[in-house]
């Protein structure tokens, strides 16, 4: 699968395509396949149980804080659906409804699932433990200097530090 990415003349674009580029990634390495392990009784008419599934992961990974927020940010996103191989996304009710009707066995299989995602392509289980992980939770936004080591430019919403604040 050959996936361009470019300006067109369409009167419609995503507003998601890093997104949509991850998830035609997604799709074409079979990366969230073993959600198809995730067997349901839940009545399927336009989406399968892993549609839905990859449809909350995608909802998540484009900012939706609660499933709400789908009808609003992604059902009208049609290249963005196109790109996870969906003529459209499914409606919030039909997501809270896929995930309403998990038993406990099938949210086991769903952990089960993603484990083997995250040991397969997380970087977590190929990390050198033996060095130091670098963690920054400094979240005062003071300034500092540009000789710190390891620092880089970030971003405080809300009132800045005065510089004479220290």
């Amino acid at each position: 699968m050959n996936t361009k990415f470019g300006l067109t003349n369409q009167s419609f674009n995503t507003q998601y395509a890093p997104l949509g580029m991850l998830l035609a990634l997604y799709k074409q390495k079979q990366v969230l396949k073993p959600l198809e392990n995730v067997t349901t009784t839940a009545k399927i008419v336009r989406f399968s149980q892993t549609d839905k599934l990859e449809q909350v992961l995608v909802s998540i990974l484009g900012g939706c804080d609660t499933l709400s927020e789908v009808n609003v940010k992604l059902c009208g996103d049609v290249p963005l659906a196109n790109a996870g191989g969906w003529e459209r996304f499914a409606d919030q009710s039909t997501l809270s409804l896929a995930l309403d009707s998990l038993s406990q066995m099938n949210i086991e299989q769903l952990r089960g699932a993603v484990t083997q995602v995250e040991r397969k392509y997380g970087a977590t289980p190929r990390h050198d433990w033996r060095g130091f992980l670098w963690l920054d939770y400094d979240l005062s936004g003071l300034i500092c200097s540009q000789q710190a080591e390891k620092s880089t430019k970030g971003f405080f919403s809300g009132k800045k530090t005065p510089l004479d604040g220290n």
